[in-house]
């Protein structure tokens, strides 16, 4: 049964820190694609970053810069930083797992891919 959890969301004052944590069980983690999305209230969900199964990376430009996805493929685990965080950087923000990934976050949809239920990260100004 897959699992992914998401952990370290919280709120921060804008140009601020986090680090957010999906921990992965019941697949085989190392060698599936692995993304970050979020989604605010009244607005469709976007992709963040992804990461391939090889550490291949790609980011939605309003995060390049500042955001860095990275896997732990020891640990099963994969991260989001965030750095210089901004108030419209508010949302829910979800891990997915998918076998493949060649158009980065747009590779997964909510029937193509295993998800979390998200941890909350509030950026205040």
């Amino acid at each position: 049964q897959v699992q992914l959890v998401e952990s370290g969301g919280g709120s921060v004052q804008a140009g601020g820190s986090l680090r957010l944590s999906c921990a992965a069980s019941g697949y085989t983690y190392s060698t599936y694609c692995m993304g970050w999305f979020r989604q605010a209230p009244g607005k469709e969900r976007e992709g963040v970053a992804s990461i391939g199964s090889g550490g291949s990376t790609s980011y939605a430009d309003s995060v390049k810069g500042r955001f860095t996805i990275s896997r732990n493929n020891a640990k099963n685990t994969l991260y989001l930083q965030m750095n210089s965080l901004k108030p419209e950087d508010t949302a829910m923000y979800y891990c997915a797992a998918r076998r493949f990934c060649f158009l980065g976050t747009d590779s997964f949809t909510t029937n193509s891919a295993y998800w979390g239920q998200g941890t909350q990260v509030t950026v205040s100004s």
